[in-house]
């Protein structure tokens, strides 16, 4: 059964084991990686599990961030090429209607509101 049909408490139950077991592979991998190259090269000390752990969500925080990869409002080439090929097909006031719900969203500018000019 693929990812995307499991109910949601699987969905996250699921996610969860992931990044149970991504923290313990990376934690390990970053703890004999630096007690095995660091003491040796630099003349520091060993760290243990935790602080292995802690180093990657330091090293998270300095330089990846906690943002999402291809969001609502992004998603990349495939967010962009789905929607290039479902505007191709809208009428003409199809894709207006499609504007003026967009605009003030995913980084489109909000609609102006439509005041007459005084002369």
């Amino acid at each position: 059964m693929r990812l995307h049909n499991l109910p949601r408490p699987f969905k996250i139950l699921n996610i969860a084991l992931l990044v149970v077991l991504c923290v313990f592979v990376f934690g390990f991998v970053v703890e004999h990686v630096w007690n095995w190259l660091m003491p040796a090269v630099f003349g520091l000390r060993t760290i243990t599990f935790l602080q292995a752990v802690a180093l990657i969500f330091l090293g998270k925080v300095l330089f990846g961030g906690f943002h999402r990869h291809g969001g609502h409002c992004g998603g990349g080439r495939h967010w962009r090429d789905k929607m290039e090929a479902r505007f191709a097909t809208m009428t003409p006031e199809e894709r207006e209607r499609f504007r003026a719900g967009m605009r003030g969203r995913c980084g489109f500018p909000p609609s102006e509101p439509n005041t007459p000019t005084s002369v």
